[in-house]
């Protein structure tokens, strides 16, 4: 058993259904063949009736039992063991493939095996052939794989795979048979969602929180919509519970207004404190001007970065900042903790975000948001983790034009750029690299920077590495026309005047950064245009891409391109890679094997 354990640990091993998962990549079938197939791999008996050595190789000629025909063999790699083995006399059961040669049959190198009438699966793993074998045979039986909550059906097809009576059970054309990928995929959704829901703890919350967000939502300048409604209504019923600590992901599309969900949040909170984490002091800072712009006066809000606090964070209601907050020795404790776009936090700090929201025994109610939207398939999934809620929609109409463009088409760039800038709108036009590079057939910041500088006036630019870009992004929302700038801006600082982004070598990139950077464009209702500037305009994933406008279908998207070489941003972040299971395709199973879960 002891031996067992440290195998398993060393196939990453940790439910008896990644074993049974563990799927043979072949077969070495010792079935005898009943006919004679030429091109084939043949079984067969024969009686060594003739053998000379020629040339330093062995030829060897058998008489077939069944068919009463003759064969002849060569071995080139000859040693004495050859020699013996096949003495003229002995009886054999011979494996290799057959081919005929002006009417003579003839099979290459044969080998005689000794246990014929077997069928045994070839896995491919860190563990010796032998080793994976026996754990298979003990661990993968019958009884197991109904105790984890198998049907028959789909227990009788894991057997079949392991332990196959005939090739034609288990094969098709050389492959698995339909029904049995769709055993596969079933099981492996069923085998995450059950190691999921072993990971979800319980824990009673600080307090029940009942603050009343009627004042919040009564003066807001707009109505808010009904998705943005409903996934408040969820976060009420999650703080009101003293029993169990809130554990909520709120994903919510680029400009869906999940700003508006984390005041509310805040207001249910009141009288006790919240703290919300984000990842970038120019987040933290936005978030904080929307705070102070929204929330009634009487919500004391202080903002914590690096080098810079505004308020007295010991006073208020509502702290907001970046991960400078994990290093205050003081910071009072929160009954609700928040953090926006969490993914973009490290493993480290998202270890000390969770001391932070401490307690032994009790916690507070946590709430996660992000703006990368993820399949449904693998929102259905997180949700065994975290209770899980989407907004799909928009508050507003966004009108944003997405098009692919080329070199011929720059001049009339041009004009449009001039025109945007006229009527005292903004543009963001997104390179690929900083500095020059063979490796990428397109201009970077720097190449290109002197031509937008000589022609425009107002031009800012920033970069990844830029130590001011912070600086440089604020000044530019106010007095800035053009914005030069590599991805970093993908991060959600509010632009109003922005109406149209050029993201030049749109092909390189993944549909969720494209999306994202998309997003900037027509936050407030302004006709936009997104203009994806590419050498290769005719590429059929950014033609679906323009398409497209809603951030749950590009996810969708996404994962369908995600083979042909795309340069993917952390969209699927567990890393969990399925080996049958399509997270764009099979939302359907997920949902069948999540009922599943449920009545066990």
């Amino acid at each position: 058993m002891e031996e067992a354990k440290q195998l398993f640990k060393k196939l990453k091993i940790y439910s008896l259904l990644d074993l049974a998962l563990i799927i043979p990549v072949s077969y070495n079938d010792t079935t005898l063949s009943t006919t004679l197939t030429l091109g084939k791999v043949n079984t067969l008996e024969a009686k060594v009736v003739d053998s000379s050595v020629y040339q330093g190789k062995l030829r060897v000629t058998f008489h077939l039992t069944q068919s009463g025909r003759r064969l002849s063999s060569m071995f080139f790699r000859v040693t004495p063991y050859h020699h013996k083995l096949f003495e003229v006399g002995t009886s054999h059961v011979i494996q290799g493939k057959l081919e005929e040669y002006k009417g003579y049959l003839q099979m290459s190198q044969p080998k005689s095996i000794r246990q014929i009438g077997k069928i045994t699966p070839k896995y491919k793993t860190v563990l010796k052939e032998s080793e994976i074998a026996s754990l298979v045979e003990l661990y993968v039986t019958e009884r197991n794989l109904f105790n984890e909550g198998l049907d028959s059906k789909e227990v009788a097809t894991l057997m079949h795979i392991h332990f196959p009576k005939s090739m034609e059970e288990v094969y098709e054309n050389g492959s698995f048979k339909p029904d049995f990928i769709a055993v596969l995929k079933f099981v492996e959704a069923f085998n995450h969602l059950k190691k999921l829901r072993g990971k979800k703890v319980d824990f009673p919350a600080l307090k029940a929180l009942h603050g009343d967000i009627k004042p919040f939502v009564e003066h807001l300048p707009f109505t808010l919509t009904d998705e943005q409604k409903t996934v408040i209504e969820a976060i009420q019923k999650d703080l009101s519970r003293e029993d169990k600590a809130a554990k909520r992901m709120v994903v919510g599309d680029v400009g869906s207004g999940k700003t508006m969900v984390i005041l509310a949040s805040v207001m249910m909170a009141l009288p006790h404190k919240s703290i919300l984490m984000a990842p970038t002091s120019l987040l933290a800072l936005q978030l904080y001007e929307e705070a102070c712009k929204y929330l009634p006066k009487e919500v004391n809000i202080a903002l914590v970065m690096q080098g810079k606090d505004e308020g007295d964070y010991l006073e208020a209601d509502f702290i907001i900042g970046t991960h400078a907050l994990l290093y205050k020795e003081d910071l009072p404790q929160a009954s609700l903790v928040m953090v926006d776009e969490q993914h973009r936090f490290g493993t480290k700090q998202r270890a000390s975000l969770e001391a932070l929201a401490g307690g032994d025994e009790k916690k507070p109610h946590y709430l996660q948001f992000s703006a990368t939207p993820i399949p449904r398939t693998q929102a259905m999934m997180e949700s065994e983790l975290l209770d899980v809620s989407l907004i799909t929609t928009t508050p507003f109409e966004r009108e944003v034009l997405t098009r692919t463009i080329s070199k011929q088409d720059f001049p009339n760039l041009l004009t449009h750029v001039k025109e945007e800038i006229a009527q005292k709108h903004q543009v963001l036009i997104i390179y690929p690299l900083v500095e020059e590079s063979t490796e990428v057939p397109y201009q970077s910041l720097e190449e290109s920077r002197g031509f937008w500088e000589e022609k425009f006036d107002n031009v800012y630019v920033t970069h990844g590495k830029d130590k001011q870009k912070e600086e440089v992004l604020l000044e530019f929302r106010e007095k800035g026309d053009i914005l030069l700038a590599t991805t970093v801006v993908e991060v959600g600082i509010s632009l109003p005047r922005l109406t149209l982004i050029v993201i030049v070598g749109a092909e390189r990139l993944g549909l969720a950064t494209l999306h994202q950077l998309r997003g900037r464009v027509g936050r407030n209702g302004l006709k936009s245009w997104c203009y994806l500037y590419s050498n290769s305009p005719a590429n059929e994933r950014l033609t679906q891409f323009c398409q497209t406008t809603n951030g749950f279908d590009i996810a969708k998207l996404d994962l369908k391109f995600r083979d042909s070489g795309d340069i993917l941003d952390g969209t699927i972040q567990s890393g969990q890679r399925f080996k049958w299971l399509d997270m764009g395709e099979d939302e359907e199973v997920v949902a069948r094997a999540k009922n599943r879960i449920k009545i066990s």
